[in-house]
């Protein structure tokens, strides 16, 4: 995919919220390739890498960017707490929720991607030692079986957990420190950020194109 142009840069000016909406990424062949944001799914409309895919009634239409903007403004969608909008001096654009790449067709990913904010996704951001569910700033990542005894850096070996839980462990085994994490941890069949957005309300488009994509990367 293309990089940010900065022509797109100075004509979509941010207001709060808006740019941060996520926008499902189709290859050519109408399969799920990734999750982005909305800013960068704005540069790939006006530089027409991509085209806009919308559900009306029972069928799925297709937008260029041009038309998409004459269609926002012209009261296409009435506001409300499922739609996000961008603004420019002059213009309120609607922010797509999937758009299809014209000249992109690889496959998708199978598998999900092995990091902290994937981790911690999966396991809901709750401390698997207590229970309590916290943001990412105060959640760590334990090795079940510390690397000091020869646990791996592996989805079936970390777990989320608070600071204090993570410190009390330290670099005892489950059964020396009497602390079992309250799930097994296993590698998720779907990335657990796209589960998270599919279950709201305003992604709902998403599901009749992800099928068993699980490995779909979000960022």
């Amino acid at each position: 995919m293309d990089d940010v142009g900065k022509p797109a840069e100075e004509l979509i000016r941010p207001e709060a919220g808006g740019l941060q909406s996520s926008v499902l990424v189709l290859n050519r062949l109408y399969m799920p390739v990734q999750v982005i944001g909305a800013k960068r799914a704005f540069c790939l409309l006006y530089k027409d890498s991509a085209e806009i895919l919308t559900q009306e009634q029972d069928r799925i239409c297709t937008y260029d960017f041009g038309t998409w903007v004459e269609l926002s403004m012209n009261g296409y969608a009435a506001k409300n707490e499922l739609e996000d909008f961008v603004h420019t001096p002059c213009l309120r654009i609607l922010v797509p929720r999937v758009i299809r790449l014209r000249r992109y067709d690889r496959f998708p990913k199978r598998t999900v991607k092995f990091n902290r904010r994937n981790i911690l996704a999966r396991d809901d951001h709750r401390c698997q030692y207590c229970g309590k569910r916290l943001p990412p700033s105060l959640l760590s990542l334990d090795h079940v079986i510390p690397r000091s005894r020869g646990g791996k850096s592996t989805w079936s070996n970390i777990v989320a957990a608070c600071n204090a839980c993570n410190t009390r462990k330290g670099g005892r085994l489950p059964s020396e420190a009497q602390m079992h994490p309250s799930h097994l941890p296993a590698a998720p069949k779907r990335n657990p950020l796209l589960a998270e957005k599919v279950s709201q309300r305003r992604y709902e488009i998403w599901r009749q194109f992800l099928g068993g994509s699980g490995g779909v990367d979000v960022r």
